[in-house]
């Protein structure tokens, strides 16, 4: 480093070649002489500069309050929108994984239809929507932190309507295959937004009853699929569940299009800006440019769609939470793949009456979803008031250590009953058991990576990729593993694998998450 004049080396090589200015530390008292080009800083200077911080500070203040920010709406257009008539969120939210277990109590017909005799081939007919499914929130989630949530929903839905009448008439095995993973990609956007809307429209006290509600939809979509699907198949055959999946996204698409508004406040600030004419202020608030910190194109469209990926491998507690959540939804579809064949076999059902199986896990989930709704709030809310009024994301991992304890519980009721070959409710009471489970781990696991970090959408999307490559995952090896190990030793297994990884890393990172996200530059 060029050392000041009058420093003990005596040089009198001109100080600052680099062009910084020097740091108080190495005022020596000499008058010295800046670098050629770098213009000293007046007086003059600081204080205009003083003043275009504190100009910005009180704008973004005023834009706090603002309201048109999704925060400041009333509390009956943040619900409605939550509850269908604003944004149809629910409703896209339920719409997106119907397809994921409609076909499902259809399986032995898909086999005779298309010939498929292999089993794990049969499977991935299934489960292959899952792929996509995971991989979409890697594009997607930073594409609405680009662009808004809106456009993203809707162009997506009608996706789904198109790709969905393909499945309806492929012609053979290869077609269906790539139409289903074409539609688990469009079916994608509002798992992977919906995080995102939430965290624009609520505050930390107050989101865990609105994303009780969003987080039941993506659930209870794929549960009451089979009972649709199985009825649908006996009646009017395999094709008719993909045509009316069709249908029903159409219909989301004529009712939300017109009703559906941004909730993003950086996009809706901007839109502001350029509808006002205020083309200075609009290239300054384009969120694509913020986001990345500047930079070229290419440099900011990569910040934007490499964000999901850096969040899922670079902060540990993403990728803990985020494998937790992921083992669950891997057994959830596992039992889609095996349900049809269990009670068929055991108990003679057909596909119609099979299909009403899955309804343990949907009152499960339904249950555990008003109850977590009350419980969270009033928790986190206490929890606060006696850390000084201020709440952390970890006031949320109390209720995923109980939630950690129910799941092994219901799959070691599901199992073993299964294994005894009792009366049909005593499974389904086991499946009831581990649906609320499930449900009390989703939500804080999707609160707390709200809560944590910065960018909602891409965190979710990120956490949203796990999930469902172990949804598609499991199916493929679970009838063997149940043919192998039998029903009660397979959910004997999944319990114990359960308790591992779900036990120790609530209570770890209830205690030691705030020094985890103190080192991250992606949190809060």
């Amino acid at each position: 480093m060029a050392t000041s004049a009058g420093s003990k080396t005596g040089s009198s090589e001109p100080e600052n070649l680099s062009g910084r200015l020097p740091r108080p530390s190495e005022s020596t008292g000499v008058n010295t002489t800046p670098s050629v080009g770098v213009k000293p800083k007046t007086i003059v200077d600081t204080e205009l500069q003083e003043i275009d911080e504190k100009a910005v500070l009180e704008e973004e203040d005023l834009w706090l309050h603002d309201p048109d920010h999704p925060r400041n709406w009333t509390f009956r257009r943040k619900w409605t929108a939550v509850l269908v008539v604003g944004h149809f969120l629910s409703l896209y939210g339920f719409m997106a994984p119907l397809p994921s277990s409609m076909m499902a109590p259809a399986l032995p017909q898909v086999g005779e239809k298309y010939g498929i005799t292999d089993q794990t081939l049969l499977a991935l007919s299934l489960s292959i929507f899952l792929v996509s499914f995971g991989l979409g929130p890697l594009i997607l989630s930073p594409l609405s932190e680009m662009y808004g949530r809106t456009w993203i929903y809707h162009i997506a839905n009608l996706f789904s309507v198109a790709f969905n009448l393909g499945c309806a008439f492929s012609p053979n095995t290869a077609g269906l295959l790539v139409l289903r993973f074409l539609t688990g990609f469009s079916s994608s956007a509002p798992v992977a937004l919906s995080g995102g809307s939430i965290s624009d429209m609520f505050s930390e006290r107050d989101r865990a009853s609105a994303m009780s509600i969003l987080t039941l939809a993506p659930l209870l979509g794929p549960t009451i699929g089979p009972i649709m699907g199985g009825y649908i198949t006996q009646g009017l055959g395999v094709k008719w569940t993909f045509i009316l999946n069709a249908i029903f996204c159409a219909v989301t698409a004529v009712i939300a299009i017109p009703l559906l508004r941004e909730t993003y406040p950086p996009v809706i600030r901007w839109r502001r800006a350029i509808k006002a004419g205020d083309f200075d202020a609009a290239q300054r608030l384009n969120p694509s440019v913020l986001a990345a910190k500047g930079g070229t194109k290419t440099q900011v469209i990569w910040a934007n769609l490499s964000r999901p990926m850096i969040l899922l491998t670079r902060s540990y507690v993403c990728f803990t939470l985020s494998l937790y959540q992921a083992f669950n939804y891997g057994i959830y579809y596992l039992m889609f793949a095996t349900f049809a064949k269990f009670f068929r076999d055991t108990y003679g059902f057909g596909p119609g009456i099979g299909g009403l199986m899955y309804l343990g896990l949907g009152g499960g989930f339904l249950g555990a979803t008003f109850a977590c709704a009350w419980f969270a709030d009033r928790l986190y809310v206490k929890l606060a008031t006696k850390n000084g009024g201020k709440g952390t994301p970890e006031m949320r991992m109390p209720v995923l250590m109980v939630a950690s304890v129910i799941c092994p519980i219901g799959l070691l009721w599901y199992g073993w009953s299964a294994q005894a070959k009792l009366h049909w409710i005593m499974p389904v009471i086991g499946t009831t058991i581990y649906g609320a489970g499930v449900m009390s781990a989703y939500l804080p696991i999707q609160l707390y990576l709200v809560d944590a970090f910065t960018y909602a959408a891409s965190v979710t999307g990120a956490s949203s990729v796990f999930r469902s490559m172990l949804g598609f995952a499991f199916p493929l090896f679970g009838q063997q593993m149940t043919n192998k190990l039998g029903y009660g030793g397979a959910s004997t297994l999944l319990a114990g694998i359960a308790i591992v990884i779900g036990i120790p890393f609530p209570i770890y990172i209830y205690f030691k998450g705030a020094d985890i996200r103190a080192r991250s530059p992606y949190t809060r």
